[in-house]
């Protein structure tokens, strides 16, 4: 996967770095008869283009990281519970700073406007002119539209991208080019509640008869006999987050509504990013998450962290970068494991989950809602079972469903659409 250009064709910043070397030799290039999304016209020299370079971390830090967090996490273990500081997590990796350096230095003279390299110096965010990323990484950028919301456009690679063989040595992948994120269909919050109720056979304690045997937060209390008040001190140093995707916003009359409907203090206390509902399509996702995990804990501090669309690598950097980050993730997003770009995106996202977990964090993860045949399905004679990611991490806390087995709040069983399973790939 080498291309060896003429003299002329080198562009002078990669003058004496190598033949170019084509990454993530296993994914596919954009396929218009499948693809959910359309492609567009070239980038321009006004579009600004922002990439998560992941550096290479060497197999032994890699394994040394491993057996770190397996220590860490063992109550058998005798270093259990004592996690390490930004610091420490930076000297475990031990990124030679010449990786660091040469990288650098070779996004700066393509062009980059901004660059910022993570605490612990094994990723770095590049934000360029989409002109000369295009020059940087020996491809072609366009915009894709939505089929379905033609007013979300993202920047991508129509053809493989490339790195000079020097450069290659020292990059994993590189995020934000290949990836191409699956937004959910527009929902109506009216269609989630005209006609209301559900099957359960139990009090309705919300004031809204539409919740009539529903799962309301005071049908968890119950079951799992949570206090009505949250029994921590008021300088506890708990700290809870959740991450939404792709316009998925919350409206803060939405949440208030549902507080005072279901008797729940459920309010936003810390903010990361974008919040700009459009009215009348409330983000559902969103706001679900928002609701019920303040109904569970609602004495603890909740921080909502946005991000404009669907990057695993962005969201585990950007929380690995705080110096103080909340210390509960939740995350109810994900894919098939099939579907994610290559197996170098899903081992540096894996390499982000433990690091969070060596420096105490939680990160919870739904397992997903397509039973085990997954989006793509199990096919057709040959059946085969897709996990979901990052579900199938064996660094994350993976959180199913379940169903009561009968009517009234009881015993349960396995929610028989939760996904999960176990990876294909590690």
């Amino acid at each position: 996967a080498r291309l060896a250009l003429p003299e002329g064709d080198v562009p002078p910043f990669a003058v004496g770095l190598g033949d170019w070397v084509r990454q993530e030799l296993g994914v596919p290039i954009h396929r218009p008869a499948t693809s959910s999304w359309i492609r567009r016209h070239r980038v321009t020299s006004d579009s600004l283009v922002t990439l998560t370079v992941a550096l290479r971390i060497d197999p032994e830090r890699q394994q040394k990281l491993e057996r770190t967090l397996f220590e860490l996490s063992d109550p058998g273990h005798p270093r259990y519970g004592l996690h390490l500081g930004q610091d420490e997590v930076t000297e475990l990796l031990a990124i030679p700073s010449e990786r660091v350096a040469e990288t650098y230095s070779y996004f700066s003279a393509a062009g980059a406007v901004k660059i910022e390299i993570a605490p612990n110096s094994d990723m770095l965010t590049v934000t360029m002119r989409g002109t000369d990323v295009e020059v940087a990484l020996r491809t072609e950028l366009r915009f894709f539209e939505h089929r379905e919301r033609g007013s979300v456009q993202i920047v991508r690679a129509s053809s493989h991208y490339h790195l000079p063989s020097q450069i290659a040595e020292h990059v994993s992948m590189i995020g934000e080019i290949l990836q191409f994120p699956r937004i959910p269909p527009t929902k109506s919050s009216r269609g989630q509640v005209d006609g209301g109720g559900g099957g359960g056979n139990w009090t309705n304690s919300c004031e809204a008869h539409e919740c009539a045997g529903l799962v309301t937060p005071e049908v968890i209390a119950l079951r799992y006999m949570l206090p009505s008040s949250t029994p921590y001190p008021p300088k506890s140093d708990n700290t809870m987050s959740v991450v939404e995707f792709e316009g998925e916003f919350f409206n803060t009359s939405d949440l208030e509504a549902f507080g005072k409907s279901c008797h729940r203090n459920v309010r936003v206390d810390t903010l990361i990013g974008d919040n700009k509902p459009l009215p009348g399509q409330p983000g559902i996702e969103a706001e679900l998450d928002i609701e019920y995990i303040k109904s569970v804990a609602p004495e603890i501090p909740l921080t909502v962290i946005y991000i404009n669309e669907y990057s695993l690598l962005q969201w585990v950097n950007q929380i690995n970068s705080m110096s103080n980050p909340p210390l509960v993730h939740s995350v109810s997003y994900g894919m098939d494991e099939a579907q994610q770009v290559s197996s170098e995106f899903m081992q540096v996202c894996n390499i982000g989950f433990m690091k969070a977990g060596i420096r105490g964090l939680t990160i919870l993860v739904a397992s997903g809602d397509m039973g085990v045949c997954g989006r793509e399905g199990c096919g057709n004679p040959t059946e085969f079972f897709h996990p979901d990611f990052p579900a199938a991490s064996p660094f994350v806390t993976v959180v199913g469903g379940t169903d009561f087995e009968g009517d009234g709040i009881g015993p349960e069983m396995a929610w028989q659409n939760g996904g999960g399973g176990f990876s294909d790939s590690f």
